[in-house]
């Protein structure tokens, strides 16, 4: 698939679960859907370590990563010049988002790549740290997007993993996972204030009716995710109300889960995420 006018930006995200182990799999990812920018997340390895020769001799020049020697991580690939913005979001110190801004043709766009924190076993911040952590990412999150938003609107994407599945139907069962953590009501109201910051339009859900199921994500443990099809959303692409009409426009065609992906040998659980914006 490539593009087919040249006013249209095509961005992505994947939570690769290891770049250098599926690097072979970005660049088949890459070569077959030609996204002009890729938002990786967990890539689980340091900025030193970053494969970036194979990504670089099929054109995707400009690479920005923040990386962490074996756990989290967040790279950013782009055919397009990167700028890199200084942003700070995990409480923690941990390397789980990029923050770029860049130009498509005279349009700037900022794109914000974000892999959030799981939160553990139980949703009680109380007495789950991680959970603690995972909501003070998210509070990090609303800050700075509630300040950005009083300075205007500069075309903002927001894309990654986000790990909480808002929609009653981007769980494979609503009642059986309001306990669980991603499903959670605090997690979801969390989520839905973030978005009320800057009105960001969650694509997915813009494009794909609120009754049918979408997921992007697969746990190892099912043998077989076409027959039980038990996933979550987690993962999504947001944009801001500039932005609206472009990522819109075309339909739900502009917008497609790469589930085909999950079954590529060795594969990350997360499938990618591709967007079409007719810019």
């Amino acid at each position: 698939m490539t593009r087919t006018a040249q006013n249209q930006l095509k961005v992505a995200t994947w939570n690769i679960n290891s770049a250098r182990l599926r690097i072979d799999q970005i660049v088949r990812f890459l070569n077959e859907q030609q996204p002009d920018i890729l938002g990786l997340q967990e890539i689980k390895c340091i900025a030193e370590l970053f494969p970036y020769a194979p990504l670089r001799e099929i054109g995707y020049e400009h690479i920005e990563v923040y990386g962490q020697k074996g756990y989290h991580g967040a790279a950013t690939i782009s055919k397009l010049p990167l700028e890199r913005l200084e942003t700070k979001f995990c409480p923690a110190g941990e390397a789980r988002h990029v923050s770029t801004r860049s130009l498509f043709g005279e349009q700037s766009f900022e794109f914000h790549n974000f892999y959030v924190p799981a939160g553990g076993d139980e949703a009680n911040p109380e007495t789950n740290p991680k959970f603690k952590h995972k909501l003070g990412f998210l509070a990090a999150m609303h800050s700075y997007f509630e300040q950005r938003a009083q300075k205007g609107d500069d075309n903002q994407i927001l894309v990654g993993d986000f790990n909480i599945a808002p929609h009653e139907h981007d769980v494979w069962s609503h009642r059986q996972l309001l306990k669980v953590v991603s499903h959670t009501p605090i997690e979801v109201e969390t989520l839905a204030r973030l978005q009320k910051t800057h009105n960001f339009i969650d694509v997915a859900r813009a494009l794909t009716p609120d009754d049918e199921k979408l997921f992007s994500w697969w746990s190892y443990r099912s043998r077989d995710i076409n027959k039980s099809d038990r996933g979550r959303r987690l993962d999504h692409i947001w944009v801001s109300p500039a932005l609206e009409k472009a990522a819109t426009q075309s339909g739900r065609d502009a917008l497609t889960v790469h589930k085909a992906c999950r079954f590529w040998d060795r594969p990350s659980d997360h499938a990618p995420i591709t967007l079409t914006l007719n810019m």
